[in-house]
């Protein structure tokens, strides 16, 4: 009997799976030049160069500029594993709903990718705080949102952030104030075939705007068993971030499938294996003006 390693072929699978349903997950692709090195560490680049100096005419020579580069490690934080024994009996009672890529596509639909955005945006938060980003506790009303909102995209652009690569991420509480906001204009496209699209696309310079579901937007989670909001969670609002700022990544390092009788453990079972490693770091001197956050005061 086999081992069948299920990472590869089920790999396509999974990528789509995450594009699909996983709210955070345009995090992780950028920064494409930073990469998992020996397994689990990110190495982020840290390079610095002078400025010009005057240039002295009638002179054959330039001016010599400096720089440095240094090294920034980072260790993949985020190791989690699970694993199913699975009768044969049962795969025959339930007409084949219990198979192995039925769980597969269980798990990973009700519990891996929400724990995916719960992790990545949560961890956002706290690196954020430990940067110093701004982390606004202010109520928002339909009278003050929109000039919060402006207010962030001031600061933005005076602190020198591309807005065009600037991501929204809100509750749909969020953006159902700010669709309601007092002083907003809009303009309502009426057909016959389409109807009434009163959806927000974009807002100014923001190009994308992606909804969070409010359970996976809170500031700290319990991962003991499975993913749970930790007593002391406070609700985040919205995260207005450009991904530059930040490295996330993932990697699967195990996803096998044991058939019966491989060895004495699996018996006459099946057994399912699989785990995860991600993590999510802030760079440093980008995330302080690179990411702010509304959520509830502590």
């Amino acid at each position: 009997m086999a081992a069948l390693q299920y990472a590869d072929i089920f790999s396509n699978i999974l990528i789509e799976l995450y594009g699909q349903s996983q709210v955070s997950v345009d995090l992780y692709n950028s920064n494409s030049d930073i990469q998992i090195v020996n397994g689990k560490n990110l190495k982020i680049p840290k390079l610095s160069v002078s400025g010009y100096k005057d240039h002295t005419r009638g002179s054959l020579g330039f001016n010599t500029g400096s720089y440095s580069n240094e090294y920034e490690t980072k260790t993949l934080e985020h190791d989690r594993d699970i694993e199913f024994v699975i009768d044969p009996v049962d795969v025959d009672e339930t007409n084949l709903v219990v198979t192995i890529a039925n769980i597969q596509k269980r798990f990973e639909t009700t519990q891996a990718i929400p724990e995916a955005d719960c992790y990545t945006f949560s961890k956002l938060y706290s690196e954020a705080k430990r940067v110093g980003a701004k982390v606004k506790t202010t109520a928002l009303t339909t009278a003050n949102v929109l000039s919060d909102f402006d207010d962030n995209l001031e600061a933005m652009t005076d602190a020198g952030v591309p807005l065009d690569r600037v991501i929204l991420y809100c509750t749909p509480a969020y953006l159902k104030l700010l669709k309601n906001a007092e002083g907003i204009q809009r303009t309502l496209e009426v057909s016959g075939a389409k109807g009434i699209d009163r959806r927000v696309h974009s807002i100014d310079d923001i190009g994308m705007i992606k909804e969070v579901p409010s359970a996976r937007f809170k500031s700290k989670y319990n991962f003991t068993s499975g993913c749970t909001a930790d007593v002391s969670a406070v609700q985040m609002d919205y995260m207005l971030i450009d991904p530059e700022c930040q490295v996330s990544r993932n990697k699967y390092s195990f996803i096998t499938v044991f058939e019966p009788g491989t060895d004495s453990r699996t018996a006459d079972n099946y057994l399912y294996q699989n785990r995860k490693l991600n993590g999510t770091f802030a760079i440093d001197e980008l995330m302080k003006e690179g990411c702010i956050i509304h959520a509830a005061a502590e």
